[in-house]
């Protein structure tokens, strides 16, 4: 089967990370795409609600959207939620799987300051969901690592792992920032959440102290 991985705080999750990942589905004709909560962020002081929470909160979307499922694998993990590591646990436990790691183009250009990147490569393909029309700047560093790896999304690959696709996406003008910010005024942010999400967020208390944090 062919598994998309998406991870991310995903505190909340909204539809900035929702609708890119059922289009990139579609795009790459994935079987699933799997949710996947971080526990640790590496590049994250903290998340503003638990990883209960979270995952509670992954897991209704996956019960409203079929072909998606939660992966829990980092959420249960007590060290940083390094890539490297959960792709080495996910293809020992499902060899028979081909993943396709989902990422947006800003965390493409920060990716050889990636912890293990270059072993990642070798676990994996690369979706990297980019705006349409946008181009990456021919001289960027990052083309050393694009160049001899990046396939057309509209053929297929014998290879398990190692590719890079560059799928256009939907542009989302939607941040966890925003969200939090709007909910801990007291507002639910219109069109933004998915109301599973808005209902649980209202009936567990959430996001109702301001913060200053500036993560997405």
């Amino acid at each position: 089967m062919k598994i998309g991985i998406l991870g991310g705080t995903f505190d909340p999750i909204h539809f900035g990370h929702i609708r890119p990942a059922q289009e990139v589905r579609q795009q790459l004709n994935l079987d699933e795409v799997w949710l996947m909560p971080n526990h640790i962020p590496p590049h994250k002081s903290s998340t503003h609600v638990s990883s209960q929470d979270r995952l509670a909160m992954a897991q209704l979307v996956c019960d409203q959207l079929p072909h998606f499922k939660l992966c829990d694998i980092e959420a249960k993990r007590d060290t940083p939620s390094y890539s490297a590591m959960t792709l080495t646990q996910l293809t020992k436990i499902y060899p028979e799987h081909e993943f396709y790691f989902i990422m947006g183009m800003d965390s493409f250009l920060s990716f050889t300051r990636w912890h293990k990147w270059q072993q990642l490569l070798d676990l994996c393909h690369l979706v990297v969901c980019k705006r349409p029309g946008w181009q990456l700047d021919t001289n960027d560093p990052i083309q050393s690592v694009l160049r001899p790896r990046v396939h057309d999304i509209a053929t297929t690959t014998s290879e398990k792992f190692g590719r890079i696709f560059m799928v256009d996406i939907t542009e989302q003008d939607i941040s966890s920032t925003q969200v939090r910010q709007q909910l801990s005024l007291g507002n639910l942010p219109k069109g933004q959440l998915p109301t599973e999400i808005e209902a649980y967020i209202v009936n567990h208390h959430l996001y109702q102290n301001p913060t200053a944090d500036n993560s997405n």
